[in-house]
């Protein structure tokens, strides 16, 4: 997903070529200053189309984690079934089977 610092960082990009293609309109005439301002344009527009594309990426169809967050999970130890069931936010579950490591200690996955 995009952050919002991520966007942060695009406008101020943005502004502070914004503002040095401006003082180009001053001092190198209008024809310069205007393909400056397209190419700057055409940096934004590919930076946003970026961070879309980005923001939409989704796991691989084959993937086996289910779409959705995470809606709760439990916990079963000292039984014959020691496991971390996640539930998930499309109504899948997932189980993680644990083994006791030690006194008090537990890994799973």
């Amino acid at each position: 997903m995009c952050s919002p610092l991520h966007l942060r960082w695009l406008v101020a990009t943005a502004l502070l070529l914004a503002g040095c293609s401006t003082s180009a309109l001053n001092t190198n005439g209008n024809d310069a200053s205007q393909a400056t301002f397209e190419r700057l344009e055409l940096r934004v527009n590919q930076l946003e189309q970026q961070l879309n594309d980005f923001k939409g990426a989704s796991a691989p169809a084959d993937s086996k984690t289910p779409a959705g967050p995470i809606r709760s999970l439990t916990l079963r130890l000292g039984t014959d079934d020691d496991r971390i069931r996640l539930y998930w936010g499309d109504g899948q579950t997932s189980d993680l089977a644990c083994s006791q490591e030690g006194k008090g200690t537990w890994a799973c996955g």
